[in-house]
Formats: C-alpha cells, structure tokens, sequence
C-alpha cells in the first residue's frame, strides 16, 4: 500500500495488524521511498529507505541495488508500479529454474534422438534414451565421466566444437564402425566463454543400406522402362520433354495444336533446346506408329553431297556410287514425316530445288530419269533469324514463307530456369545409373550456381555438366568445385532458397518447385524493387501470371 503522509500511514498500519495483513506500507516522499514496519500497534513505525528500479531496466540493475536495499520499488512514468524483496525474487527466480528444468528434462526425455551434452571438463551433463539406444551405454554409467573414457577422441565431433568452437549441420559421421550417423553440433556459449558443447545424432546406416538397394532398384526399374517404352507406343507424345516452367507448356500448347493438322511447321530456338525432340513429338501427334520420321542435319552435309542425300541416285550415277543406288531421305520420308534441321544452313543452290519438293511432292533422284512421287510433311528447325538471312539474300524468301506456316519458338533454358531443377533432378538419375555411381543428392549451392547460369548451350549443356559433376563424385556427394563455369560463390552459398536438395527431402516433387518458384519471384521483385510489371518481362511471363502465382505460393 503507498501512502504520502503520516496520518495515512498510522491508518493503513492499523487496518494491516488488525487484519493479520502481509501488505507492504510504502510512504513516498518526493522521488524516495520508504518500507515503514512496525512489530506491534504501539510501537513507532520504522522507516527503511527503498532502493528504485525503472521498469525498463535489466536485472542486472534489480540485482544490484538488491544488493543494497532490503526491497526496490519498480517505478514507471505514472510513478510506482510495484516493488520486491530480495527473499521474493529468489524465490520467484528458483521457481521459474525448476520450471525449465522441468520444460528441458520432459523434452529430452520425448525425442528419439540422441542428444549428448558435455561441460568445460568434458564430463557427460545429459544422455538421452535416444543415445542409450545407439550407443548401448547407459545413462548411470556414463553421466558424470568424461566422454573420451567411452569413445575415441578422433570418433567425438563433440571435442571440436568445445576446443575449436566450430558447429557442423546434417555431417555424416562414424560414430562406431559400421555405424554412420548424421550429427549436429555446436558449442555452448556463456559470457563469450566456451562452457560445454552439445551433440545431437541420428543414425543413418539403415538409411544408408537402404539407399544403396534402393539405387540398384531403381536402375534395374529405369532399364526396364527404356526397353517397355521401345515395345510400345507412347501414350504422351511430349513425355520425353522435361519441364512445367509456363513458357515451356505453351510452347507444347502450340506445337500440339499445329499438329493436329498437316501444316508445315517451323521451329526456332536456340542450339541445345532440344528442338528435335520437339519435331518428334509434333510427329507422334499426327502421325501413327509405323510412319517414318526422318531427320537430315542440314549443316551437316557437304554442298556437293546433299543432292543425292535428299534425293539418292541410280546405280552408276557418279564415279563412286553404290552399284545398287540409295534412296534419298525425301523417299524414305514418304507417308511420314521429313524433319529438315537447321534449315538455315542449307545451302543456297539447293534450296530451289527443296522449294520444287515440298510444293509439288515430286522429284527425279540423281542421274534418274523417272519421277518419284511422295507423300510426307515437313517440319524444320533453326537457330537463325530467316527473316534476316531472307534481308541478306541468304535465304530464298518462297521458301520461308513454304515452311513458316505455323512458327513456334521453344525458349531458351536461361528463361524457364525452374524447368532447371527438373532437369537437374533427371539427368542426375540417369546418368548416375548409366556410369553406376549412387548419389545422395544436390546440395543447396550446387543448385544455385546452377540457376545462377545463363547456360548458352541450353538443355544439351546442362546435361554435359551435370555428366561431369556424376563422373567426379565421390562417395555419392557432387562437389562444387567441379562446376565447368564461373559464378558467383558467395551468391551461391548465401542464398536465401529454403528447399534441400537431398535424399532426406520426402516431399513431392510439385511441392519442392514450388518453393524454388517463389523464392525466384522473391529475389525477382527484389531485383526490379517490387516493379510487377519489369519481373514479368524478366521471367518471361505475363503480368497476370506473375499475379496469380504470387497469389497461389502465398507471397506478400
């Protein structure tokens, strides 16, 4: 109770004795305070000066002037807010210690894994149930010794983190032999001194075990599935195109559309995009099973070889010549489908007799005199601009508009960068089986540096890179340092991404993109400074796409 004078105060002392009261009488005067006790109602009153804390301030200062004063007052800017006695705060103190303690025991006591904590000494302080379990030892045999009586000191992760001060995260560690765990460990600080250190470990050699059989299913299953998808008929004309990214899906949207009809189809795109691929699906689409598809790399030809390689020739046409004759690729495309790959490198010469071909369907093979009649469709690929090679009179313009009925451009993999991931996680399947080499997974790093690069030689690129970092694996772990291309390391190694690429990752698939595209769009925004408009056009969507992915991963 706070009085302000004597009268007040004889009162409230009155009121407390006859009531076997415990209040505390406080008389203030000006900005002091005073703990006025009596023993009995016709004694003087005995004014003991109080010690003044700020609410604001730490307990640091509240031990101190404890140190001083028998109880403070706690004052605020209204004036008293309350006040302590030493006796109350150790006891209040010890009851919130036993409540921790209480909180710490039941939680070491409910996980399952082993948790070790050792003090300056080395001494063992706590050993869960979890590391009596995989270590066989138990708690009353080994609390309180130090630690190295019962392990080997080159086995204890633990002695580094209380000598050295270093911290490992999610490290396989041979904890025993032919027993491996993945081991967290940090040291405990106090003060800025180093007063013990924790362990916590998981066992993984099942995990271990089982990933190694998992791995040779897993390669006999893709085995399999090569030689059943040789026997039968695709039932996805696109499956063997990987990716989801929304540039990629249009341009499937677009090419399967095309090919629902017999129109030529152009495709641009950048080398290594995988533009065959794109033909052949385009192919399966309108075609059946049996129909040809016939690919001629029209870069690949020398000028004077690629008459006869379009339209073969009869036997003894040229000095050197089969005897037999050979059929041209135009013949062997009939009823199916003639695939001219980087059209733009044909030469000029030939392109009006290309033109004559696709316009009436006919032609004479090389030293022939009768005229072949065939039936196929076109489609035909490029790296180039036509239209510019068609300025530059490098390309005959009646055959651009021939072939660019329906033009579709695939984009380049710098601007689908989450179809990266996708990508990355497939390559590393397959050519981890081919050259028999498990690997555990992809680390964080890796996979930015990875989105990190423009990749100029795209899909083609990607999958020579990811071949290398398999062959010089070791022990199932890629290493960053055998990454072919400069980029940025701290960038890669700072990254904000929150997703694991790694064997202990459970989740789907969509949910694991899923968190790759968001943080893409994070760092986007954060890039244009939160301009909508200028990440779309960076990521290569619309406006009203980024909006509504924004919205679906939750984005603010």
């Amino acid at each position: 109770m706070l009085a302000n004078s004597e009268e007040t105060i004889e009162k409230e002392l009155q009121r407390s004795t006859e009531a076997s009261s415990s209040k505390r009488v406080l008389l203030q005067t000006g900005t002091q305070f005073f703990d006025v006790r009596i023993s009995g109602i016709t004694e003087q009153p005995v004014y003991v000066l109080c010690g003044t804390v700020s609410i604001n301030d730490d307990m640091k200062k509240v031990l101190t002037e404890l140190a001083e004063r028998e109880c403070i007052v706690v004052v605020d800017k209204q004036g008293a807010a309350g006040y302590i006695s030493a006796n109350e705060l150790c006891q209040h103190l010890y009851t919130n210690y036993q409540q921790l303690n209480a909180y710490i025991d039941t939680i070491l006591a409910t996980t399952d894994e082993s948790c070790t904590v050792i003090d300056q000494d080395k001494n063992v302080i706590t050993w869960t149930k979890g590391a009596e379990r995989l270590f066989s030892i138990k708690q009353e045999d080994i609390i309180g010794k130090p630690i190295n009586e019962f392990f080997s000191r080159e086995r204890l992760e633990i002695f580094n983190s209380l000598e050295k001060g270093t911290s490992v995260h999610h490290q396989q560690h041979k904890a025993k032999e032919n027993q491996v765990v993945l081991i967290n460990s940090n040291p405990v600080y106090f003060n800025n001194n180093i007063i013990g250190a924790v362990v916590s470990e998981t066992d993984i050699t099942s995990q271990i075990r089982l990933n190694k059989e998992l791995y040779h299913a897993s390669e006999k299953l893709f085995n399999l599935e090569k030689e059943v998808t040789k026997l039968t008929a695709s039932e996805d004309p696109f499956q063997n195109i990987r990716g989801n990214s929304p540039a990629l899906k249009k341009t499937i949207d677009k090419i399967e559309k095309a090919s629902s009809t017999d129109a030529s189809i152009l495709i641009h795109g950048e080398s290594g995009v995988g533009k065959e691929l794109f033909a052949k699906a385009a192919h399966n689409v309108r075609e059946d099973e049996n129909a040809p598809f016939v690919a001629i790399n029209c870069g690949a030809i020398p000028s004077a070889l690629f008459e006869s390689e379009i339209f073969g020739y009869e036997k003894g046409a040229f000095s050197g010549a089969d005897q037999k004759g050979k059929k041209g690729k135009a013949q062997l495309a009939k009823g199916g489908t003639l695939f001219l790959d980087e059209i733009g490198e044909m030469p000029l010469e030939m392109q009006v007799k290309i033109l004559r071909l696709l316009q009436e369907k006919k032609f004479y093979p090389v030293g022939g005199t009768k005229e072949i009649e065939v039936d196929f469709r076109v489609i035909a690929a490029t790296n180039k601009d036509l239209q510019e090679l068609v300025n530059e009179n490098k390309f005959r313009a009646d055959l651009y508009y021939r072939l660019n009925v329906v033009s579709v451009e695939v984009p380049p993999l710098r601007k689908r960068p989450a179809d990266i991931i996708e990508l990355t996680h497939y390559f590393l399947h397959e050519i981890s089986i081919k050259y028999n080499r498990p690997i555990h997974g992809i680390s964080q790093d890796i996979m930015q540096a990875l989105l990190q690069h423009q990749w100029p030689g795209n899909t083609r690129e990607l999958k020579n890179v990811i071949e290398r970092l398999v062959v010089f694996s070791e022990d199932g772990e890629i290493k960053l340092d055998e990454i072919p291309f400069e980029f940025d390391q701290a960038k890669a190694s700072s990254s904000t991404s929150q997703i694991e690429f790694n064997h202990n990752d459970n989740r789907s698939l969509s949910a694991r993109l899923q968190d790759v595209e968001k943080n893409i769009i994070l760092n986007e925004l954060e890039k244009t400074d939160g301009n909508k408009l200028q990440c779309a056009k960076n990521l290569n969507i619309t406006r009203a796409t980024l909006y509504n992915r924004i919205k679906k991963l939750g984005i603010t």
